[in-house]
C-alpha cells in the first residue's frame, strides 16, 4: 500500500523572505532605469548647449566677415548707443546673479528666495528683451532694418536669435517656478532647474561675446 507524500510548502518565514527579495530586486532595477534615465537626459542637455554655442559660433564668424560689407549705408558707429547698451548688459548680468541666488534657494527648499530670486530674475530678462525690441524699432524706423545691407542682415541675425534664446528662457523660468509649486522640490524638479540655470548662464557669456565683438568693436574709433 502506497502511502502519498506531498511537496513540504514554504513556511512564513520563507515566504516572507522571497517577498522581501523580489520586492529588492524590483526596486533596484527601477533605481537602474532611473539612473540611466538621468544620464541620457543630461548627456543630451550638454549636446543641446554645445550645438548652441556652435551655432553661435557661426553667427559670430558671419558677421565678422560682414561687418563692414555696408553698402554704403550706416555702420556700428552711426547706429549703436553703447550707453543703452551698457543697461541691457547689466540687466542680463544682474539676472544672472539672482538666477544663482534661485539656484540656491532650491537646494535648501526656501520658497521665498527661490521664487523671489526666479522673479528678479524674470523682470530683468524681460527688460534686456525689452531695450533690445526697442533698439531694433529704432534702427528700422530710421531705415537702417535688416534688408538695407549685409552688415545689418548679419547684425539683426545675430543679436535676434540670441534675444529668441532669452525669450525662451523667461518662458522656461516661468515653468520653473509653477512646477515647483505644484509639485515641490522633487529630484527631477531640481536637475531641470538647474539645466535652466546652465542655460540663462551660457546666455550671458554668450552676451559678453556679443557686447565685445558686436558693439564696443563697432563704435570703436579707426
Amino acid at each position: 500500500m502506497s502511502v502519498a507524500t506531498t511537496a513540504p510548502q514554504p513556511s512564513g518565514p520563507s515566504i516572507g523572505l522571497a517577498h522581501a527579495h523580489a520586492h529588492a530586486a524590483g526596486l533596484s532595477e527601477e533605481a537602474g532605469h532611473a539612473g540611466a534615465q538621468r544620464i541620457v537626459v543630461g548627456y543630451g542637455f550638454w549636446i543641446f548647449l554645445i550645438s548652441d554655442i556652435i551655432m553661435f559660433s557661426a553667427f559670430f564668424a558671419t558677421y565678422a566677415v560682414l561687418t563692414d560689407s555696408t553698402a554704403g549705408g550706416p555702420s556700428g558707429r552711426d547706429l549703436f548707443d553703447l550707453r543703452t547698451v551698457a543697461v541691457e548688459t547689466g540687466c542680463l548680468l544682474a539676472s544672472t546673479f539672482f538666477c544663482g541666488i534661485a539656484g540656491i534657494g532650491a537646494q535648501a527648499r526656501r520658497n521665498a528666495m527661490f521664487h523671489g530670486a526666479m522673479a528678479v530674475t524674470f523682470v530683468l530678462g524681460a527688460g534686456f528683451v525689452a531695450i533690445e525690441l526697442h533698439e531694433f524699432a529704432t534702427m528700422i524706423g530710421e531705415g537702417a532694418g535688416p534688408a538695407r545691407s549685409a552688415f545689418l542682415s548679419a547684425f539683426f541675425a545675430l543679436i535676434g536669435c540670441h534675444g529668441l534664446h532669452v525669450s525662451a528662457g523667461l518662458l522656461w523660468l516661468l515653468t520653473m517656478m509653477a512646477q515647483v509649486y505644484a509639485k515641490g522640490y522633487r529630484d527631477d524638479i531640481l536637475r531641470r532647474i538647474l539645466c535652466f540655470s546652465l542655460f540663462w548662464h551660457t546666455l550671458d557669456i554668450v552676451w559678453v561675446g556679443l557686447f565685445s565683438l558686436v558693439y564696443l568693436a563697432g563704435t570703436a574709433p579707426t
